[in-house]
């Protein structure tokens, strides 16, 4: 099932974030935690999920991926503290 999404993967609290958009969140997550994705996520073990927002369309996650991408790491940190101030990894929560 498709279901456009941004998300921002962590390797650790307060770590190396990661902000990246998919139609299948569940699907996306498995690839990051098996490191099946080359590149930044990967080399640098970005595998926790720590933020996410769900969209009707894939145009409408594409341009917010866009804002997160262009704002400044503290920012981020504040987008994903508002609403998981623990940095919980919301995948073992959303997926198991």
């Amino acid at each position: 099932m498709k279901e456009p999404a941004i998300y921002i993967v962590a390797n650790k609290k307060n770590g190396t974030l990661y902000t990246g958009v998919t139609s299948n969140l569940a699907q996306r997550m498995i690839q990051h935690k098996k490191s099946l994705i080359q590149g930044f996520s990967k080399k640098y073990g970005c595998t926790k999920l720590v933020y996410y927002e769900v969209f009707e369309t894939m145009f409408d996650a594409i341009s917010r991926e866009k804002q997160i991408k262009a704002k400044k790491r503290k920012n981020k940190v504040e987008i994903i503290e508002s609403k998981n101030p623990e940095w919980n990894d919301l995948y073992e929560i959303l997926f198991k």
